[in-house]
C-alpha cells in the first residue's frame, strides 16, 4: 500500500514539472554587449563583455554597447533610447548608464545616458569620448574603438564620483611617455647649442671692456645738462571683448517611453 502512494506521488510530482513553466533567466540583467552587426570575433565578444559587466558592476552604472544592422526607420538617438529604456539597463530607481549604438547601415553610432549617466557623461565629455575612438571605429577596429570607450567610461564615472565630472574646462590630460620628456630635453638643447654657436661665430672683431666709460668714443658725447618735462598725455581705451565660453552641464531629451536622456552622436 505504502509503495503504491508512494508511487502514485512521484507521477503526481514528475507531471507538474512537465506542466509547469521554467522561468529561464529571471532576474538576470541583459547583457552589456549585443553585436548585432557581428563586428566582433568570439573571443573578442567574450573579453569586451567581461570588461563591462566589471566596470558596471564596480561602479553600479551600467555601460553598454550594441551593434546593428539597421536603425529600422528610426533615428540613432530614438533607437539607442529605446533599446537602453525596453530592455530594461539602469542600475537603481533612475537607471544609470549610457549605452553606445552602433549601426552599420549607414555609419551611425549614438551615445545615450540616462540617470546618473547624465550627470557623469556632460555633452562636453561625450564629445571627447568620441574623439578618442572615433578614428579606430572609423578603420575598422571595433574591439579597440569599444575598449577605449569602456575605459573612458570607468575613468569618467570615477570622477563624477568624486564630485567634479569632467566637463568644459576640465578634461582628461593625456599622459606622455616619459622617453618623449628626455628626447625634447635633448632636441632643445641642440638647438640652444646651434642658436649660441651661430651668435658666437659672429663676435669675432669684438674685444672685451671691463669698463663702461671704455665703450664710449672719446669725445662724441658733452653733457652739460639735462632735464625731462612732460608736454602732453594721451590716453586710449577700448572694450576687448571676450570669448563667450560654454556653460558646460549636459542637455537633455525625453524618449518615447518618457525617460529622460542625455546624448550625442553622429557619422563614423
Amino acid at each position: 500500500m505504502k509503495k503504491r502512494i508512494c508511487s502514485a506521488l512521484l507521477t503526481i510530482l514528475l507531471a507538474m514539472l512537465i506542466v509547469l513553466p521554467v522561468s529561464a533567466g529571471e532576474g538576470e540583467h541583459p547583457p552589456r554587449l549585443v553585436d548585432g552587426a557581428g563586428l566582433l570575433s568570439a573571443s573578442q565578444e567574450s573579453e569586451l563583455e567581461d570588461k563591462l559587466d566589471e566596470i558596471s558592476t564596480r561602479q553600479a552604472c551600467d555601460v553598454v554597447i550594441v551593434t546593428v544592422d539597421s536603425l529600422d526607420g528610426k533615428t540613432a538617438m530614438a533607437y539607442a533610447d529605446d533599446y537602453y529604456d525596453y530592455n530594461g539597463y539602469g542600475f537603481g530607481s533612475e537607471r544609470d548608464g549610457i549605452l553606445l549604438l552602433v549601426s552599420m547601415e549607414s555609419r551611425d553610432w549614438w551615445i545615450s545616458t540616462c540617470g546618473y549617466g547624465i550627470t557623469a557623461f556632460t555633452d562636453a565629455g561625450m564629445e571627447y569620448i568620441a574623439d578618442q575612438f572615433l578614428s579606430d571605429l572609423s578603420d575598422g577596429k571595433y574591439k579597440k574603438a569599444f575598449e577605449k570607450f569602456a575605459d573612458l567610461c570607468d575613468d569618467f564615472i570615477t570622477e563624477a564620483n568624486n564630485g567634479e565630472p569632467y566637463d568644459v574646462g576640465h578634461m582628461p590630460k593625456g599622459k606622455l611617455p616619459l622617453y618623449w620628456i628626455v628626447v625634447d630635453l635633448v632636441i632643445g638643447l641642440f638647438i640652444s647649442y646651434c642658436i649660441a654657436s651661430n651668435k658666437k661665430s659672429k663676435l669675432r672683431s669684438v674685444v672685451s671692456k671691463y669698463n663702461a666709460a671704455d665703450y664710449v668714443r672719446p669725445g662724441s658725447l658733452v653733457l652739460t645738462a639735462n632735464w625731462d618735462q612732460m608736454v602732453n598725455r594721451l590716453v586710449t581705451t577700448r572694450v576687448i571683448p571676450r570669448e563667450r565660453e560654454s556653460s558646460g552641464g549636459s542637455s537633455t531629451h525625453t524618449s518615447s517611453s518618457g525617460s529622460t536622456h542625455g546624448g550625442t552622436g553622429g557619422k563614423f
